[in-house]
């Protein structure tokens, strides 16, 4: 995961510029929106598959195109086909990760979970981090074809480890016609609302910030558009190695509720970055927030999941973080106007949805004891 995840992060950084160069700056936002949309509507089969095929086989169906896809990216047939390739590869961050989560969630003990996610999400951390961070510099060494062709083989490394991982669905089942028609019950399972409704929520604030902070960079004069993450990495890798097992001791919403307070702080600290130095502390803060809430959040699903539904599950909590992703993404298109002056009014917005989520869980504290 920490390869696949390192494979379409390492291209993010340069794709603002890459669609300015095809004659579509007004269009940076669909980048993350069309990736997003891929994978949320890649979710409920992803979900379904993964309970009746295994786990396996749909992380390597996400593994196939993600490699395949980085290696068309270089033709530059136009905005429109680069924008559809977004959509394809986001199908592949819609089956890897599926799969991989149900996976990891078959083989946790459910008291401790929530140190199992902390570094399942810390490997997943460093892929972000890695690519984000490594993107700008092998552009600059090697041109932006070679950078596109490096993600590739990363993620075809990740589907060779692949062979080495244990299938963990009990008695897999061959594929039918039948796994991929779906009902209603296929595409959500009910009992993780909440989680979701929290994951939906904070991640509008992830939306923003992968389409901003390469423009930031460049505002305040930083060389690397990846510069964000390189920090934010070293932040949630540490926050996750004393936090992970928080939530097993005081539970899951109680440390959402933390979590929920450093997004906040770290989205109104971005808005107001007007140097390198605040911008890296809001990096460091918004590390502190995804090292808290991301492996709560999972380690919370896996918790409200019927053993027989985990598959489901992990799509419903990965459709809630799309959709978040689409909303933060698809308003930068809105308020966004490549000017400075702009990008505050971006993180305002995040920052709004960050406050609806702490309520939510305020509220779901009060209101609902018996929940776990």
């Amino acid at each position: 995961m920490f390869l696949f995840t390192t494979s379409f992060n390492l291209i993010l950084p340069e794709l603002n510029e890459y669609i300015s160069i095809l004659g579509g700056a007004d269009k940076k936002g669909l980048i993350i929106t069309l990736f997003a949309l891929g994978s949320l509507l890649a979710r409920p089969f992803s979900g379904k598959l993964s309970d009746h095929i295994g786990r396996k086989k749909v992380m390597t169906i996400g593994i196939i195109i993600g490699t395949v896809v980085c290696l068309i990216y270089p033709f530059q047939l136009g905005v429109f086909f680069f924008l559809s390739l977004r959509f394809i590869h986001g199908i592949a961050a819609g089956f890897m990760p599926t799969g991989a989560t149900a996976s990891v969630t078959d083989i946790l003990p459910s008291n401790k979970r929530g140190r199992g996610m902390g570094i399942w999400g810390t490997f997943i951390s460093l892929g972000i981090g890695a690519g984000q961070s490594m993107g700008t510099p092998i552009k600059q060494a090697l041109g932006i074809d070679s950078m596109f062709v490096i993600a590739s083989v990363i993620a075809l490394i990740s589907g060779a480890l692949l062979v080495y991982v244990q299938e963990s669905l009990v008695e897999p089942q061959k594929f039918k016609l039948a796994h991929i028609t779906l009902k209603w019950t296929d595409v959500i399972e009910p009992s993780v609302i909440p989680s979701a409704m929290v994951m939906f929520l904070s991640a509008i604030c992830s939306g923003v910030i992968f389409v901003i902070t390469p423009e930031i960079s460049e505002y305040l004069g930083i060389n690397n558009k990846g510069w964000f993450f390189m920090f934010y990495v070293i932040s949630t890798i540490g926050v996750r190695l004393f936090s992970s097992s928080w939530s097993d001791r005081f539970g899951r919403r109680k440390t959402l509720v933390v979590g929920m307070i450093f997004l906040i702080v770290s989205m109104t600290f971005i808005g107001f970055a007007y140097n390198p130095l605040t911008y890296t502390l809001a990096a460091i803060v918004f590390g502190f927030a995804t090292g808290v809430s991301s492996p709560t959040l999972f380690a919370w699903t896996a918790d409200l999941s019927a053993d027989h539904r985990r598959g489901v599950g992990a799509g419903t909590m990965f459709i809630a973080l799309e959709l978040g992703i689409m909303v933060g993404s698809f308003s930068t298109t809105l308020i966004y106007d490549n000017t400075f002056v702009t990008v505050l009014y971006c993180f305002l917005f995040g920052v709004s949805t960050a406050v609806l989520a702490l309520l939510y869980l305020l509220w779901h504290l009060k209101k609902r004891h018996s929940a776990t």
